[in-house]
C-alpha cells in the first residue's frame, strides 16, 4: 500500500491555475484561522479551556480554527481578551491593476 500525502497531493494541484486561483482567493482566510490557533498555543489553552474563557463552547472553537465560519469583530476581541492579546485589524494596499 502506497501513503501518499496531503502536502504532496496540495503540491501537485497547485500547478492546476484554477486550483491555485481558489487557493489563493482562501488565503486570508487560511491565514486568520491558523492566526487563531497560534494565539491559542500561545496563551496555553486548550480549544475547551479557551471556550469557558469566551462563554462558548468547544465546537464554536473548532468551527472558528477550522475556517468554516468567518468570526465576527466581536468574536476576535473576545478571544484576544481571553488570551492574553489585544486586536489589531489594519488594511494593507493592494498592488495597482493595470
Amino acid at each position: 500500500m502506497t501513503t501518499i500525502l496531503v502536502s504532496d497531493l496540495h503540491k501537485a494541484a497547485m500547478q492546476d491555475p484554477a486550483y491555485r486561483k481558489e487557493w489563493d482567493a482562501l488565503e486570508e482566510e487560511f491565514t486568520l484561522a491558523q492566526t487563531m490557533i497560534n494565539v491559542r498555543a500561545e496563551a496555553g489553552l486548550t480549544q475547551e479551556q479557551l471556550a469557558q474563557r469566551m462563554q462558548t463552547t468547544q465546537a464554536v472553537i473548532a468551527r472558528l480554527e477550522s475556517g468554516r465560519v468567518k468570526p465576527s469583530t466581536r468574536t476576535l476581541q473576545r478571544l484576544a481578551a481571553a488570551t492574553g492579546h489585544r486586536l489589531r485589524i489594519s488594511f494593507e494596499s493592494l498592488p495597482a491593476v493595470v
